[in-house]
């Protein structure tokens, strides 16, 4: 029983290991520490996956929806600034990585924010079909950074940094989503108008093809890689 209960600790550890969070917001040139801009994720503890595209904690993976916002920080970035999330390990699963911002009414603390058909994307880094694979630079890195379009209007909004893991999405449901929301107010904005607009959930539904994938089976003809989700706005 002993050996047992070992065994299962190990394995707990392993699988612990082999996921990750976002818990650190980039931004002003300091990686802060742990939850301090970014809401708490209910996988805190656990590192664990989601994988329910349809479950309104996708949205943010709050550990708490209508606590957790009020007991975040807001921090405040310039637009045309270069932002983004630290994770509390290596990007060890073969992905795609994308952020998506929305504005945040009636402010960037508010359980009510990003609840509506607001949000539109600013970035992805999709993986590269060459030589009849698809290959994946990000496995060796622990954080991501892009750039808040210039043209954004000045207000509170949401960034949502995610990972779609394709390690084992090959059946429906088998992708896992690796989630960060951070508060921010941005200053210094434009007057540019953000979108396509989508809802989360509602952006995605398990079927796309950059989802529901084999990455290591890949079909005869394959002509690579397609981003889910709505197209990035340059600002």
């Amino acid at each position: 029983m002993k050996a047992f209960l070992t065994t299962l600790a190990l394995v707990s550890a392993q699988l612990v290991a082999a996921h990750y969070t976002l818990p650190d917001l980039i931004a002003n040139g300091t990686t802060f520490a742990d939850w301090v801009y970014v809401r708490t994720t209910e996988n805190h503890y656990s590192n664990a996956p989601i994988t329910d595209v349809n479950s309104t904690e996708f949205r943010c993976y709050e550990l708490d929806m209508n606590a957790t916002p009020g007991e975040t920080q807001i921090a405040t970035v310039e637009a045309g600034s270069t932002i983004g999330f630290k994770a509390n390990n290596d990007f060890y699963h073969p992905g795609y990585f994308s952020a998506y911002m929305s504005p945040a009414s009636p402010a960037a603390n508010s359980p009510e924010a990003g609840t509506g058909q607001t949000w539109f994307k600013i970035w992805e880094d999709p993986p590269v079909y060459e030589n009849g694979q698809l290959v994946f630079p990000s496995t060796t890195i622990n954080e991501i950074t892009f750039t808040i379009p210039k043209s954004l209007p000045s207000g509170q909004y949401l960034v949502r940094g995610e990972q779609i893991a394709l390690h084992v999405a090959s059946s429906v449901g088998g992708a896992q989503f690796y989630i960060g929301c951070a508060q921010l107010n941005v200053v210094n904005g434009g007057d540019g108008k953000p979108g396509p607009l989508v809802s989360i959930p509602g952006v995605y539904t398990g079927y796309e093809p950059g989802i529901l994938i084999n990455i290591y089976d890949l079909p005869p003809n394959y002509p690579g890689y397609t981003s889910p989700g709505p197209a990035v706005w340059q600002g």
